[in-house]
């Protein structure tokens, strides 16, 4: 099926969740003009469409092959990436100092959702070399960022992050690889890396490793770690001795190529350090939130994907007559209550799911112009926009595999696919249970509990007259306060279902916006107006209140889920 575009949809964000209008006045982003944002939201979504969509089914057929001479990608994925580059498309977010344009994350999230819902495997080579670029701008040296910075900001060259290693998994402090110094100011990297994605391929002229590694002496844990720049060829076009050993046979994401990287077989593979010698976990830190609401924006994506060919096939496919209708003649799907339920909760839960990252990206813009309030809103709503745009993204995949019926489980109808892709999400970049726990171990107590009391101050006073919302908010705050007070283990068992529930809470005031601007908005069209209000109705009707029940599960505690041997649940 065909990608359409969302523009209305961006163009209605960037309005009333973003608040362009509010960005355009700092001069820090006076070149977004509203010409420039609209063209450059009604080129980046031709673009995807036009390039990267067709691409889709093609990539996951044909996927990713590992070949002794290095990656070999599918036929039409090297004319498409470099069009890329070539339209400036990086470039967006990025700073003018290293060749970016300086306009708003937020403008460039919206560009990223295109290419990744036309095309969620091809697009991961995009999502991560940005957190590379900002990882290096905050931390790396006024030289290495003249060195590196202006092809990774361009894309001729892309980013990695390699943190995984296959004893430690998601412990990081774990790790085993290790950095030497070799007294030119350089390091020697060895050590193995596995799910590092886009770590080899034949896109880009180059690619830039961020490497975490600890160096001799080193503290145990993640207080002995550092970050180093790991070129896949050195300045001189030497090959820098990493090798990719293999790249995973995935459920999905097959034109993403998943790797195991192999650095220092032969004892001369170089590196850089990057900020202070055991000071990785920060610097990689600074990649990481934003790989996180990128992965978020993937739910998005996937769940718009997957929502735009359900309401295609529900309105094409006749079956049966409607149930008490005077006529016995047979009616598309789309006109049987069950099938409208799911259409209007997949549509409900995407546009409640892009808000809430097009907000937090507006948040990033407003932290970057120096508002430490956005700041801290932005570090409370990561695990949130994360975990939550991913869940999203299954749910609303699985629900398009169910609305084809048995048509969805076939794979030429293409449904099956974005639920295969969409299933990654919640697992890398912290699976969305570490996210929980980032949110109730560090994020909730931010600044003693402030951060998060701020939040919800503003959700009451911008919705007080939505009772349902209002119960949950005042839900949240309870369940909120009870797990501060807690222990480890009942604060931890309690997590999933409170960020759901703040999550909701969050993107229910976000619809309450949009149902309002939707009331007045003059110029766009009708249905899109409609269709706008609906959706925001059945969210806070429906899922606001699925969300309060989930108080129960927030307080339950961890003594339930100790009450048995870890052996009788082989029972």
């Amino acid at each position: 099926m065909t990608f359409i575009p969302v523009v209305s949809e961006q163009r209605f964000l960037m309005r009333h969740i973003v608040g362009i209008e509010e960005l355009q006045a700092k001069d820090r982003f006076a070149a977004a003009t509203p010409d420039v944002v609209d063209a450059i939201l009604e080129g980046a979504g031709a673009f995807a469409a036009g390039e990267f969509a067709p691409l889709n089914r093609p990539g996951d057929v044909t996927g990713a092959k590992w070949t002794p001479e290095g990656v070999k990608m599918p036929a039409g994925f090297h004319e498409a990436y470099r069009a890329y580059v070539e339209g400036g498309w990086g470039t967006l977010a990025a700073d003018p100092e290293h060749g970016g344009q300086g306009l708003p994350f937020a403008l460039a999230t919206a560009v990223l959702e295109d290419l990744g819902t036309a095309n969620m495997g091809f697009s991961l080579i995009m999502m991560l070399t940005p957190g590379a670029v900002e990882a290096l701008t905050s931390h790396g040296s006024p030289e290495q960022q003249a060195t590196w910075l202006p092809r990774l900001v361009t894309g001729e060259w892309n980013g990695t992050m390699n943190l995984t290693e296959p004893q430690a998994g998601s412990d990081v402090g774990a790790l085993r690889s290790m950095a030497t110094p070799a007294g030119d100011g350089s390091w020697r990297i060895k050590g193995t890396k596995i799910f590092i994605t886009f770590g080899d391929h034949d896109l880009t002229d180059n690619i830039v490793h961020l490497v975490l590694a600890r160096t001799p002496g080193a503290p145990a844990g993640t207080r002995g770690i550092s970050l180093f720049l790991v070129p896949k060829f050195r300045l001189d076009d030497t090959p820098n001795d990493v090798r990719c050993v293999s790249i995973e046979h995935k459920m999905g994401i097959h034109a993403s190529p998943t790797c195991v990287l192999s650095f220092g077989d032969g004892d001369d593979c170089h590196g850089w350090l990057i900020g202070p010698e055991n000071g990785g976990m920060r610097a990689m830190f600074t990649m990481m939130n934003n790989a996180r609401l990128n992965v978020g924006l993937q739910g998005v994506s996937i769940a718009e994907r997957a929502t735009q060919q359900a309401v295609a096939y529900a309105r094409e496919r006749i079956q049966s007559a409607r149930a008490g209708a005077a006529s016995r003649d047979s009616v598309a799907i789309i006109e049987h209550p069950d099938v409208r339920r799911m259409l209007l909760r997949m549509k409900a839960q995407t546009m409640a799911a892009r808000a809430l990252i097009y907000y937090a990206a507006g948040q990033v813009d407003r932290a970057h112009a120096g508002d430490a309030a956005a700041q801290a809103r932005v570090d409370l709503l990561t695990p949130l926009a994360k975990a939550y745009g991913t869940d999203v993204g299954c749910e609303v995949s699985s629900l398009g595999v169910q609305v084809h019926g048995g048509m969805g489980f076939i794979e030429e109808t293409g449904a099956a696919q974005h639920y295969r892709d969409a299933r990654i999400a919640p697992i890398y970049e912290g699976t969305n249970g570490i996210q929980a726990a980032d949110l109730v171990g560090r994020k909730l107590s931010m600044e003693n509990g402030a951060v998060f009391s701020a939040l919800l101050a503003d959700i009451r006073a911008e919705a007080a007259d939505e009772g349902a919302l209002m119960a949950l908010v005042d839900a949240c705050e309870l369940v909120g306060a009870r797990l501060l007070a807690a222990g480890a283990d009942d604060r931890l068992a309690g997590s999933y279902p409170f960020l759901t529930m703040l999550s909701v809470a969050v993107s229910g005031w976000l619809m309450v916006r949009q149902e309002r601007a939707a009331r007045t908005e003059q110029g766009m069209d009708a249905d899109f107006l409609a269709l706008k209000q609906a959706a925001a109705r059945f969210y806070l009707d429906r899922i606001v209140p699925e969300a309060a029940g989930l108080a129960a599960a927030a307080t339950a505690g961890a003594e339930g889920l100790y009450g048995i041997s870890a052996e009788a649940f082989s029972a």
